[in-house]
C-alpha cells in the first residue's frame, strides 16, 4: 500500500501527542503524589474517596464542637467553683453567728456582710460566656437569668439546657439551667422541715429530724404543742386533726428525747414554754437566694434573752440545713459537668482514631506508588525519545533525496 507524506506526518504527530500526554499525566501524578487526577482515572475509587473525605470533614467538625463544648463547660465549672467557695464561706458565717457572745450590732454587721455575699452569688448565677450570652439562663441566653428581689432573687430564664452535637450519635449539654442549680433545692432534711413558731416564748430548739420508717410516712403536716408548763406535748396531724398512732393525749416531755410518729423522728432540746408550738411540714423547693435572705432577716431580728437566743438558734439551724442542701446540689451539678468533660476527652480519642482510619483509607485510594510510577515515567521518556527520533527519520524519507 502507498502511504502519503501527509499520512506519515499526521500519524507521527498523533503518536507523539499521545506519548507526551501520557508523560505529562505521569509527571502530574508524581508532583501531586496522587494516583487519581480525575474521576475518569478510577471512577469507583474516586466515588469512595469523596465519601471518605466527607466523613472526615464531619468528624473534624465534631472535634470543633467538642472544643467549643469543653470551653463552655469550663466556664460553667468556674462559676460553680466560685459558688461552692461562697456557700462554704457562708456556712462558716452561720456557725460564727451562733456565738452567744455576739451583740445585736455584731449580728447586724454580719447581716450586712451577708447581703454582699448575696449580691456576689447573684453575680455568679448571672455569669456570661464572654460572647454576650448567660451560662445559666437556659435557652434565653440573652436574658440575665436572675434579678434581685425581696425574697432573694427571681429567675427569668427557662428550664432548657443548650446542647452540641459532639459525635455521630451523641449530643452533650453545654450548660445547666439556673433553676436546677440555684432554685430547686429541697428544704430541711429533704423529706420534712421542722420549725419553731415565731411567737414561741420558751427556749426549745428543734432538730432537723430524720425518717426512720419510709413506709409509715404520710406526707402530712404536724403540729407539736406544749402544755403543762412545758412538761408535756401533743402531736396533731394537720390533715386529719387527729393524733398519730401511739401519740394520743399529752406525752411527757424530756429535753433531747426522741419524738417519733408516723415514721418520723425529731428531738427538741431546751425548755419550751406553755403554748409553744413546733411545726413538721413536708419538704419543699427553695432557692439558695431565699435561704440567704432568710438568714439575713434572722440575724437582724431584734430581741434579747433566752427566748430570742432560741429563735436565733432555730433560724440559724434551718439556714445551715438549707445551705447544706444547696451546696450538695451545686456539687452534684459540678460532678455532672466533670463527667461531661471526661466524656469529651473519650470522644476526642475516638475521633482521632477515626481520623487515622480515614487518612489510611484515602491513602489507599488516592496515593501513588512512587517506585512504580518513577519507573513508568522513565519508560515513557524513553518511548517518547524513540518516537521523536523515528519520526525524524521517517519524515526525512523522500525520493528526492536520492535524485541528483
Amino acid at each position: 500500500m502507498r502511504i502519503s507524506t501527509s499520512q506519515i506526518f499526521q500519524s507521527g504527530v498523533d503518536q507523539l501527542g499521545t506519548l507526551q500526554g501520557n508523560l505529562a499525566k505521569t509527571q502530574m501524578q508524581l508532583s501531586t503524589n496522587r494516583r487519581i487526577l480525575t474521576a475518569a482515572d478510577d471512577p469507583i475509587a474516586s466515588a469512595r474517596a469523596v465519601e471518605v473525605t466527607q466523613s472526615q470533614s464531619v468528624n473534624t467538625q465534631y472535634a470543633t464542637n467538642r472544643a467549643n463544648a469543653r470551653a463552655s463547660l469550663s466556664q460553667v465549672e468556674g462559676a460553680l467553683q466560685g459558688t461552692t467557695l461562697l456557700l462554704q464561706d457562708v456556712q462558716t458565717m452561720v456557725v460564727a453567728a451562733g456565738n452567744g457572745a455576739l451583740s445585736q450590732s455584731d449580728r447586724n454587721a454580719m447581716a450586712t456582710e451577708l447581703s454582699g455575699r448575696l449580691e456576689d452569688l447573684i453575680g455568679l448565677a448571672n455569669s456570661n460566656d464572654g460572647n454576650g450570652g448567660y451560662l445559666f439562663a437556659g435557652f434565653k441566653s440573652s436574658t440575665p437569668p436572675f434579678t434581685q428581689s425581696a425574697t432573694g432573687a427571681a429567675y427569668n430564664g427557662d428550664q432548657g439546657a443548650r446542647q452540641l452535637q459532639v459525635g455521630s450519635a451523641r449530643q452533650i449539654a453545654i450548660s445547666d439551667s439556673g433553676s436546677s442549680i440555684f432554685e430547686n433545692i429541697p428544704t430541711g432534711n429533704g423529706r420534712f422541715v421542722t420549725a419553731a413558731a415565731p411567737a414561741n416564748t420558751g427556749t426549745g430548739v428543734a432538730s432537723s429530724g430524720a425518717v426512720i420508717n419510709a413506709g409509715a410516712v404520710t406526707g402530712n403536716g404536724y403540729a407539736i404543742s406544749f402544755s403543762a408548763g412545758g412538761t408535756a406535748f401533743s402531736v396533731i396531724d394537720q390533715s386529719t386533726g387527729l393524733a398519730p398512732a401511739g401519740m394520743s393525749g399529752p406525752q411527757p416531755y424530756k429535753s433531747g428525747q426522741q419524738i417519733t410518729f408516723d415514721g418520723l423522728s425529731i428531738d427538741i432540746k431546751g425548755a419550751p414554754a406553755d403554748g409553744d408550738t413546733f411545726s413538721v411540714t413536708p419538704s419543699e423547693k427553695q432557692s439558695v437566694f431565699q435561704t440567704l435572705a432568710d438568714m439575713i432577716n434572722v440575724l437582724r431580728a431584734p430581741g434579747s434573752g433566752a427566748a430570742a437566743n432560741a429563735a436565733l438558734t432555730n433560724g440559724l439551724g434551718k439556714a445551715q440545713e438549707n445551705l447544706g442542701a444547696a451546696l450538695d446540689n451545686v456539687l452534684g451539678v459540678r460532678a455532672s459537668v466533670g463527667a461531661r468533660m471526661k466524656e469529651l476527652d473519650t470522644l476526642d480519642g475516638a475521633g482521632e482514631d477515626l481520623n487515622i482510619q480515614y487518612a489510611a483509607t484515602l491513602s489507599n485510594l488516592q496515593d501513588l506508588d512512587m517506585v512504580a510510577t518513577i519507573s513508568q515515567f522513565t519508560q515513557q521518556q524513553f518511548a517518547l525519545e524513540a518516537a521523536q527520533k523515528s519520526f525524524k527519520s521517517m519524515s526525512s524519507l523522500s525520493l528526492f533525496n536520492y535524485i541528483g
